[in-house]
């Protein structure tokens, strides 16, 4: 592994989005609903139903991406937000039932500067 590779692994961050939204009547869908497409469009993927995952470049870009989630918040519900690095993210160990499986590979970026 090279000097930079290993870099990038604590320069790399990963923000995970939880949450937990009534879902009970029209007005509790239709705001999960947003949320759920608001985090979609902000290049958000579904990890699990109520978990998002996405690769930043750096802690800035990051933090950013944080403060764009805080901005579409919905009303109702418990929402929290994790910042982790690559290498931490790398570690996680996946299962399908008691099967180990391998963990997707971190999706490939363009940095231009």
């Amino acid at each position: 592994m090279t000097t930079l590779n290993r870099l990038n692994q604590y320069r790399v961050m990963w923000v995970l989005v939880f949450f937990d939204l009534p879902t009970e009547t029209k007005k509790e869908r239709k705001q999960y609903a947003l949320f759920r497409k608001n985090l979609l469009k902000d290049g958000f993927s579904m990890f699990q139903f109520s978990i998002y995952t996405r690769c930043c470049p750096s802690r800035e870009n990051a933090d950013v991406h944080i403060k764009r989630v805080k901005s579409f918040l919905p009303p109702n519900g418990y929402v929290g937000i994790l910042c982790i690095t690559d290498k931490q993210f790398g570690s996680m160990e996946l299962f399908l039932s008691t099967k180990p499986i391998k963990a997707s590979t971190e999706p490939q970026q363009l940095e231009l500067f």
